[in-house]
């Protein structure tokens, strides 16, 4: 299936032109960058801040702060107090969410088109004036402990990623997680968040992307009018530690309460704007997207070794990792997976994909790529994504030219470079009685 049946199939109509040249662009006096996608299909608008803050820009003492202002964002400022915004948005008949990564906080804001300077306006508010009450300060703390709690301490999966990837990345900021150690979510001070805040959440930090029934003009006009005044100021630079070359295989095995073993494994790979992104994408999708790939076909359907085969990355400014997920079936050595893993992994290595499997990857991962674009938020996601991670929006439509020119030896030259035993840190989570584990206390 070639690219332009992909484009018919998915969204009618659409070209690569069209995605590219329809975006709009302006920035501010004080820095801020403004994307603008006019789409009138439906009455709605998407409305997305990407900040560029995220756990990089955290150090020792205050980890899991760009989380925390993920969720302080929505308490109070100036002009809103604490839960306002939340109940405009709902009195409106809008949505919103956020989310934080190592990299970025994203504010997403879905809502009619009549909202829209009411929105720009309460953005404007928590961007210039958000309000720092030692009671709600206090009730948000509690609140991303427990969100630690459930996404690591209770969670598996969450816990092993964890200790994979303090392992795996030993000097550069992505060593800490995202939410943070916990022993700094009690400790951030009033002084920690006021100065981060300033550092963090300025306009010259921020860019504004809007997608859906709205005119350009008018979004660049309300743009002005609540953001030009909000001043720039220095924000974080950029980390000074880059992290040393792996030098030989890491092991991590924790022990929790669990029904089945977990094993993952994740190589050392490089930033998402780097030349060989594209071709990693197609490498991860061969692995194992569907049940076709080549990790699940035979660790779940053949050998019956596992239950699920999982290969992802995330957008990162700098080299991060690629990650291998197996959950093995009961009764199951996980040495017995990891060996068939590693087979695997030394077969694309040795020999290159067929164009058959070549052409399977391409089509999947064009297919998820142009479905994203079918929604005004799907697009605002990805176009500031990728004027972040990729350093300009217009990679989102160069992309796809970029997949289909990846061959079958690039394939094998990027497995060559990051499926490697010296690159590799593997974590194993073995399986703990509630009981054996209360006795080890």
């Amino acid at each position: 299936m070639r690219l332009a049946l992909l484009l018919a199939l998915l969204w009618p109509g659409i070209s690569l032109a069209r995605i590219g040249d329809s975006v709009q662009t302006s920035t501010l006096k004080n820095g801020m960058k403004i994307l603008v996608q006019e789409d009138h299909t439906v009455p709605a608008v998407a409305l997305y801040f990407f900040y560029r803050v995220g756990s990089r820009d955290e150090r020792p003492g205050i980890t899991g702060i760009s989380h925390f202002f993920e969720h302080m964002m929505f308490n109070g400022s100036q002009h809103f107090g604490p839960g306002e915004f939340d109940r405009q948005m709902e009195v409106h008949g809008g949505n919103n969410n956020a989310y934080t990564t190592k990299d970025v906080t994203v504010y997403t804001d879905w809502f009619p088109p009549d909202t829209l300077d009411l929105m720009m306006r309460m953005e404007s508010d928590r961007m210039a004036h958000l309000v720092f009450q030692p009671k709600i300060v206090e009730s948000e703390r509690g609140v991303v402990y427990s969100e630690r709690r459930l996404r690591v301490d209770n969670d598996n999966l969450g816990a092993l990623s964890e200790e994979v990837e303090a392992a795996a990345i030993i000097a550069h900021p992505y060593h800490w997680p995202v939410v943070g150690w916990a022993s700094d979510i009690e400790a951030w001070t009033m002084q920690d968040l006021e100065t981060y805040y300033k550092q963090g959440y300025a306009p010259n930090n921020c860019i504004m992307v809007v997608t859906g029934d709205v005119r350009t003009d008018r979004v660049f006009q309300l743009a002005k009018q609540y953001f030009e005044a909000i001043p720039s100021h220095a924000t974080f630079g950029e980390p000074r530690t880059v992290e040393p070359k792996q030098e030989g295989e890491r092991v991590v095995r924790i022990r929790k309460e669990a029904e089945l073993p977990l094993l993952m494994l994740a190589f050392h790979m490089p930033p998402t704007k780097s030349p060989e992104y594209p071709a990693i994408e197609v490498l991860e999708t061969i692995l194992a997207t569907g049940e076709s790939s080549r990790l699940y076909s035979r660790l779940v359907n053949h050998e019956q070794a596992a239950l699920n085969a999982q290969v992802f990355d995330e957008p990162s400014l700098d080299p991060f990792l690629l990650s291998i997920v197996i959950e093995p079936r009961a009764g199951v050595a996980v040495d017995h997976v990891r060996t068939l893993v590693v087979s695997e992994l030394e077969k694309i290595k040795a020999s290159p994909v067929p164009e058959t499997e070549l052409r399977k990857a391409k089509n999947q991962w064009l297919a998820a790529h142009y479905r994203e674009l079918k929604s005004n938020a799907g697009r605002a996601n990805m176009l500031g994504t990728y004027e972040i991670f990729y350093g300009d929006y217009k990679k989102l439509y160069e992309e796809p030219a970029e997949v289909e020119k990846v061959t079958a030896a690039d394939i094998q030259r990027v497995a060559r470079q990051i499926l490697t035993p010296e690159n590799r840190t593997v974590g194993i989570l073995i399986p703990q009685s509630k009981r054996t584990e209360e006795a080890r206390k």
